[in-house]
């Protein structure tokens, strides 16, 4: 296993991330000191109808103070399969269950200051079911057309990153068949 820092000093533990002090050795051997988040994961769920539709939820997110239309997500407990995550939030946020869970892509969330890695899944086969949401959870479930999602994303009441990059996943897989 090769060295990753020339020193890694754990400076805070909280309940969904660490942060670390490192040392980066740099191509012409000075060491910098930097900082970085790590996080176990996460994944984004595209739940998609029989007829096209796309359930979206809106979230309010505290970090910006801002209800956000986004897809369902959320953070992957240690050790847990990105699949059966997938599955779990998409039932917790929307209520719906998927006969199929469907890898998309995956994509680093904010590679300068984290490693989070974040999987996109394609959620098919959907059957009603009651919402668990957590107790800090505001969500509200909607269903939009294909269309209309696009739109959105194209005039920026769409801003949410992971939704916007797992809508492409999905749009560009389109384009491919």
């Amino acid at each position: 296993m090769t060295k990753r820092f020339e020193y890694e000093e754990l400076k805070c533990k909280g309940r969904i991330f660490e942060c670390y002090d490192v040392g980066v050795r740099m191509p012409d051997g000075r060491v910098v000191d930097r900082q970085y988040l790590h996080y176990n994961g996460a994944v984004v769920v595209l739940p998609v109808l029989a007829d096209g539709s796309i359930v979206m939820i809106r979230n309010m997110r505290f970090a910006v103070q801002e209800e956000l239309l986004e897809l369902p997500a959320g953070m992957l407990e240690d050790g847990e399969d990105p699949a059966a995550c997938a599955a779990r939030e998409l039932a917790e946020e929307t209520g719906h269950v998927a006969a199929h869970v469907e890898k998309l892509g995956q994509f680093y969330t904010g590679p300068g200051t984290a490693d989070e890695v974040m999987y996109s899944y394609l959620a098919t086969g959907l059957t009603d079911g009651r919402q668990d949401l957590e107790t800090y959870e505001q969500i509200t479930v909607h269903l939009y057309r294909d269309d209309e999602v696009r739109r959105m994303v194209l005039d920026g009441t769409i801003h949410d990153g992971k939704t916007i990059a797992t809508l492409n996943y999905y749009w560009l897989g389109k384009e491919d068949h």
